[in-house]
């Protein structure tokens, strides 16, 4: 099995999809990872060479910003916004879309599980 970047790569899927379970890395970027590296981008991970392996791994880290460097990079952005206290830094901290998207509907991955009240009439007494 591959491991590149902290990261064990499926060993049955071709290496331009399996390049995308890297936090960081999506179709373009593989694919032009596998062209400087001069790998075939159909070929199956676990038929690759380790000097192959080699080659991704060292483009990989000098030319990418991947995983937790990336994940860290990431949250100091927002810690920004946070302080500066702009607008998007208010929607972070409120937990809600930061880029104009519609809150009265949808926006329900954000705003967490839909809660309804229900009518508020309270049930009748018991009978007598």
């Amino acid at each position: 099995m591959a491991r590149i970047a902290g990261v064990n790569l499926p060993g049955e899927k071709p290496i331009q999809i399996a390049l995308t379970a890297i936090y960081g890395i999506g179709r373009a970027q593989a694919s032009s990872i596998l062209a400087t590296a001069k790998i075939e981008p159909g070929a199956r991970t676990h038929t690759l060479t380790n000097d192959q392996l080699e080659r991704m791994r060292e483009l990989i880290e000098k030319h990418h910003t991947v995983e937790g460097e990336l994940r860290m990079k990431t949250t100091q952005h927002i810690k920004r916004l946070i302080e500066v206290g702009t607008y998007r830094g208010s929607r972070h901290t409120k937990k809600l879309p930061a880029r104009g998207q519609r809150t009265r509907t949808n926006a329900r991955t954000k705003r967490g599980k839909r809660v309804t009240m229900g009518s508020g009439r309270k049930p009748s007494a018991a009978k007598t």
